[in-house]
């Protein structure tokens, strides 16, 4: 196994900087995800972890030793494309064994190997079958099998599902996720989907616009975002996030949020943290809300998406807008006045200005 140490690491393409001055830590054996939308560095990331990039600035380790100007061959990388770039002359067996056989594995030891991986990945009963033909499901799962069979201390994908249908998907999420373990690898994986990210990696690295904004397990980088950027990407739906004002009352600090009323308090701990009059933004998941009779939030319902064992209430304006995730059995129409209420403990505070998440005061 091998920890990767990017420090400071910067790339730029003439005027156009692509990543700047990133800093990560990635553990021996860890799963790291980097998720952001296209344009926002993660590629290009990877990129100079497998050497088909230098930095312009900043420094590369794998452990102890500085990857600068050692070319991708001699890092004991795997990399996996988007387009899995399969020898389609070639049988499934011997595209398995390309690099085995290139590097010089004993036939006996490679047979071994190849039957293990076909086996893994279901690609068995295909061994002697021409690549040519196959369905890109089963050549990307060949193109992830070429590349783990070497085994490599590090394994980089790079949006390596983006190509292939739902249902299957979902089944090699599972099944890298069992490849990582059972070769206890380092492994950066690259990709735009929350679920992706959220289902398979220990840590997950959220980007944009070249920026490492937040690094945190799944569950503490969805439950507490470091900004509105992470608050509003990753969830589906993302994070509620309402323009609002503080102000104080009898029963404590509340939110304004204009049309859509005050808000419930919010707790002391976050009260103590803001003083009245500033300018926040109000976030809150949408499976947060309950319906209620009493005080909350007044919106309407402008849609009702039902989505098998769920529903999606949209509500309010393009100017004020919100979704709520409630049982598929919930009783609301379109053009109802709902009123919702949000538990003050799930409620996050961003400031205006910077859309930096507020923290509780100690």
């Amino acid at each position: 196994m091998t920890a990767i140490h990017l420090e400071n690491l910067s790339k730029s393409f003439g005027a156009f900087t692509a990543l700047k001055g990133m800093n990560l830590e990635i553990a021996d054996g860890e799963f790291v995800a980097l998720l952001g939308p296209s344009g926002c560095g993660k590629s290009t990331t990877m990129n100079m972890i497998s050497g088909l990039l230098e930095p312009s600035e900043g420094s590369i380790r794998f452990g102890d030793q500085d990857m600068r100007g050692v070319p991708m061959g001699k890092r004991g990388v795997g990399f996996v494309f988007q387009n899995y770039a399969i020898f389609t002359h070639m049988s499934v067996y011997d595209n398995l064994a390309y690099g085995l056989k290139a590097t010089g594995v004993a036939k006996p030891e490679r047979d071994r190997r190849v039957k293990d991986m076909a086996e893994f990945l279901h690609l068995t009963p295909m061994l002697n079958k021409p690549s040519a033909g196959l369905s890109v499901n089963i050549l990307q799962r060949l193109a992830i099998g070429r590349s783990a069979i070497m085994e490599p201390a590090i394994f980089l994908l790079d949006e390596p599902l983006s190509n292939v249908d739902a249902a299957f998907r979902a089944v090699m999420r599972t099944e890298l996720k069992h490849l990582q373990r059972q070769f206890r690898q380092t492994m950066v994986y690259v990709t735009h989907d929350q679920l992706e990210a959220m289902t398979m990696a220990d840590r997950i690295a959220v980007m944009d616009h070249g920026k490492l904004l937040q690094v945190g397990t799944p569950i503490d980088v969805y439950n507490n975002p470091s900004n509105v950027f992470v608050a509003g990407f990753l969830g589906s739906p993302g994070m509620n996030l309402l323009n609002g004002t503080s102000v104080g009352s009898d029963g404590g600090l509340r939110i304004d949020l204009g049309d859509a009323g005050l808000s419930a308090p919010i707790s002391p701990a976050l009260a103590a943290a803001i003083p009245e009059g500033k300018a926040v933004v109000y976030g809150f998941r949408p499976e947060h809300c309950e319906l209620t009779s009493g005080e909350g939030i007044n919106m309407p319902v402008t849609f009702v998406e039902r989505i098998g064992a769920r529903t999606i209430l949209h509500l309010g304006d393009k100017a004020t807008s919100v979704k709520a995730v409630f049982d598929n059995d919930v009783v609301v129409r379109t053009g109802e006045t709902v009123t919702l209420s949000i538990d003050p403990a799930n409620i996050r505070l961003f400031d205006a200005a910077t859309g930096d998440a507020i923290v509780e005061a100690n």
